[in-house]
């Protein structure tokens, strides 16, 4: 019989917390667990939460009842963002044993001293002032990529926020470490690496535990451009703040660097910018927009808005709508405000009704389909490289040329995971974007 204990991971949120699971999982491995998926019987399931939708708070009691329908028995722990918040709460879901705030998370075996079920959730959550130090990850998300934390927390305090509640002050990994954690992944044949952060283009910032800056965003960029075997590097979202037109520059005549941003805006009113505390106007906006036009005219742009924010008039969500049709740029994630304790939003005038929010939402991603398609026919008759996906959808692979174009083409399992040249040219049915081979490039 087996007698190796077994551990199931459910992940909410954004890439950084995936690669933070990763990175947890392999502290198990070290311990000699076998992993196992969260649908399959463990020992200990961990749930890394996230706090950023009001959602992601109700799905957590789902994926809770789900693991303990497979395992009444087992050992449930709750990590991450949510757990920081609001770790009471948490520990009140009925199945839940153990709650480990930001700090904590990453010393989760430590804790695991006695996998009997607990009668109430243990919580274990420091004060956010301690979470100073920093913990490298990267998670392998399937053959083809891997993402690559080089930064965690933010010392911005936009009003709408709870990142810097649950995630603590900006601090950085040692260039060192990125460049060393890069190198193994490229020597597992993974062809694409995401940089992913809270905010990226802070990087350098409590670099050795403190404020020095020894190394800036560009530093990084540029080491990590020097790195042999990685075919593909991507920056996952950066400031337009603190998007420097060297960094831009640097993408445009890089060996590996893709022309893909993309750059938060969440609002093209200057008005409810303000109000958000952001920290630039609409005019810094288009400026980034404009030089990465510029020296990358194929770049693709990715735009993150939020609608619904208190005060947001319908003639402020004009301006951003207006604001961001006229912009070169190539799809929106959209996102419908949501209300979180403990930001100054929450207290603001002017709240927008859930079916005004809804509507706002509904029109932006109207827009953004729009944007993607018409950013695909520029693309038409162009020759670019795609990197292959491993999945068989359907009967048809997948894949993604380096300015963020998906193409489609009926499942061949010797493409996943390879580059190749080809020549996009036409838009199918679903949106993809179909293509000729142009001559092998490399395996």
């Amino acid at each position: 019989m087996d007698s190796r204990k077994k551990v199931a991971f459910y992940t909410l949120g954004c890439k950084l917390n995936f690669s933070e699971t990763s990175t947890i999982a392999r502290s198990f491995a070290d311990e000699g667990f076998d992993r196992v998926d969260f649908s399959e019987t463990a020992d200990i399931y961990v749930i890394n939460t996230c706090s950023v939708t009001e959602n992601a708070d109700k799905r957590f009691k789902s994926i809770v009842k789900q693991a303990q329908k497979v395992n009444p028995k087992a050992f449930v722990a709750a990590v991450g963002c949510y757990a920081q918040l609001k770790p009471q709460e948490l520990a009140d879901v009925e199945g839940v044993d153990l709650v480990l705030g930001a700090t904590e998370k990453f010393k989760i075996t430590d804790y695991l001293n006695d996998l009997s079920k607990n009668d109430f959730g243990e919580v274990h959550s420091c004060e956010i002032e301690e979470a100073d130090f920093y913990v490298g990850s990267y998670s392998i998300g399937d053959r083809t990529r891997a993402f690559l934390k080089v930064q965690d927390g933010c010392d911005y305090k936009c009003t709408y926020c709870t990142i810097p509640l649950a995630r603590g002050i900006s601090r950085s990994d040692t260039m060192q470490n990125v460049l060393q954690n890069a190198r193994e992944i490229s020597a597992q044949n993974i062809k694409e690496i995401v940089l992913t952060g809270v905010n990226i283009g802070d990087y350098g910032k409590g670099e050795f535990g403190n404020k020095t800056h020894e190394h800036t965003f560009l530093d990084l960029v540029t080491e990590l451009d020097k790195v042999a075997g990685i075919e593909r590097l991507r920056i996952s979202s950066i400031e337009p703040n603190l998007l420097k037109n060297e960094t831009i520059d640097l993408v445009s005549k890089s060996r590996a660097f893709v022309p893909h941003f993309h750059i938060p805006l969440q609002s093209g009113s200057n008005a409810i910018l303000k109000k958000m505390k952001r920290r630039y106007m609409r005019e810094l906006y288009v400026d980034r927009v404009s030089k990465i036009k510029e020296v990358m005219p194929h770049a693709c742009i990715g735009v993150d808005v939020i609608v619904g924010f208190p005060g947001e008039t319908d003639a402020h969500f004009l301006e951003t709508y207006n604001f961001l049709n006229e912009l070169d740029i190539s799809y929106l994630h959209v996102f419908t405000y949501s209300e979180r304790d403990n930001t100054e939003a929450v207290a603001m005038e002017g709240v927008v009704p859930m079916n005004v929010r809804n509507k706002r939402s509904k029109m932006l991603r109207g827009l953004s389909v729009k944007k993607r398609r018409a950013f695909y026919e520029s693309q038409l008759g162009a020759t670019r490289t795609v990197l292959f996906e491993s999945e068989n959808k359907e009967g048809y692979i997948h894949g993604f040329t380096e300015n963020y174009v998906k193409v489609k083409a009926p499942w061949n399992p010797e493409l996943v995971n390879t580059l190749h040249d080809v020549t996009l040219t036409k838009i199918d049915a679903d949106g993809l974007v179909r293509f000729e081979f142009a001559g092998v490039l490399s395996n």
